[in-house]
């Protein structure tokens, strides 16, 4: 879910990619369940390899890893 704070259709789109492209490398890895991820405006400014980072940080910290 992207609101149109993140910028117009094409920045929306581009944010979704890139938090699926997180999601699917630690989908085997995540606990079942249902998430939400909400994109912002600081994921498109930033590298793939910095998000992967952040996104394993978050996880691990919130418990979710099997």
């Amino acid at each position: 879910m992207s609101s149109k704070k993140v910028g117009n259709a094409v920045y929306r789109n581009r944010a979704r990619r890139k938090l699926r492209a997180l999601v699917l490398e630690k989908e085997n890895q995540l606990q079942d369940g249902k998430y939400i991820f909400v994109a912002k405006n600081a994921l498109l400014d930033r590298e793939h390899k910095v998000l992967q980072k952040d996104f394993t940080y978050a996880i691990k910290k919130l418990g979710l890893f099997e």
